[in-house]
This record gives C-alpha cells, sequence and structure tokens, in this order.
C-alpha cells in the first residue's frame, strides 16, 4: 500500500497482545516514516504514544475524545460516528477527524444501525467544522458515490486487502479520488 502512495495507514488489530502489538506498530512505524506516511492505531491511545504514531482512531466504545485528548494532546484524535448527534459530539469533544459510516454494508465492522448508505454524508458532512473520512463497504465500483457527496477522505479495508495485487487496488482507489478533485 505504501509504495503505491497511500498517506495514511490505519493499524487495527483487536486479537494482539500488548507485546505483539507494540512490535507491529513500531515496524508499521518505521515503514510509514519511511514513506511519509501517516499511522494512526485503531483503538490503543497508549499504543500509539509509545509508538510514536501520528494518531489514533476512537470508537464509540472506546477511551473518550475528552479523555484521550488530555493524555495525548498532540497526537490526531480520530473518532467513529455513525449518527450527525455522534458525529457533532466528537466534535464538541476535540476530535480531529469524524469517520462517517459504515456508508455500505461491511464485514469489516459490525455496527447495530447497520449501512448508513451515501445519504449520511449529506446530512453529517455539512454540521463538521473538522475533516471527515468515510467507511465501510467503499470498493473501486462504488467510491463514486461517496465523491459525489463530498467524501475527499475514503478510508477502505478489504477494497485493498482482499484484492489479488494490493498495490494496483490502492492505484485504482488513488486514482479515482484524485480524478474527482
Amino acid at each position: 500500500m505504501l509504495d503505491a502512495g497511500v498517506g495514511i495507514v490505519q493499524l487495527r488489530e483487536k486479537e494482539m497482545s500488548d507485546g505483539d502489538l507494540y512490535r507491529l506498530g513500531a515496524a508499521f512505524r518505521e515503514r510509514t516514516s519511511a514513506a511519509g506516511a501517516l499511522l494512526v492505531v485503531d483503538d490503543r491511545v497508549d499504543v500509539a504514544l509509545a509508538i510514536r504514531a501520528d494518531g489514533v482512531h476512537l470508537g464509540q466504545t472506546d477511551l473518550p475524545i475528552a479523555a484521550a485528548r488530555r493524555i495525548a494532546p498532540d497526537l490526531l484524535l480520530g473518532a467513529s460516528a455513525h449518527s450527525l448527534d455522534q458525529a457533532v459530539a466528537a466534535q464538541a469533544a476535540g476530535a480531529s477527524y469524524v469517520n462517517i459510516g459504515p456508508i455500505f454494508p461491511t464485514q469489516t465492522k459490525a455496527v447495530a444501525a447497520g449501512a448508513l448508505g451515501p445519504v449520511a454524508i449529506d446530512a453529517i458532512a455539512p454540521c463538521l467544522r473538522v475533516p471527515f473520512t468515510v467507511m465501510g463497504g467503499i470498493k473501486e465500483y462504488n467510491i463514486g458515490e461517496v465523491l459525489q457527496r463530498g467524501a475527499r477522505h475514503v478510508a477502505v479495508v478489504t477494497a485493498v486487502t482482499s484484492a489479488p495485487d494490493v498495490r494496483k487496488a490502492a492505484r485504482a482507489l488513488r486514482a479515482a479520488l484524485r480524478a474527482d478533485s
């Protein structure tokens, strides 16, 4: 992915021991730094600080944004939002950015409300003063739907990781983003 020019990588690992996650994170930090890419750690402020990541992404059941901001005032703090109320609350609490989703059905992340649909971007984005990303089921064939609604930062997992050629898949998504801007 880094060879394809991806600018932000999120380390998302739910099952690893603390020590293994730290070691993996340190390796990610080394590679992302060499590539000039940002590194964001999912859920774990402690690991993000320990490996000198650029940020941490927090879900609705993770450490609250305001508490994370007190611990890590210089980290980028991302917040998952599955509704307008959650997005506005995350912004008010000090989130650096808000991740809206899931936009389309996905098996990567279970959310009780299910897929929000691209219309969620129309409802949420105008209420945000911080940058936003979109995630959930975004693939090369449907990325245009989120771009048409103003998304400029798209988070994907399986669109790249399940592709036969990771580099080619990442380049195709980046090309779609560039073509829209």
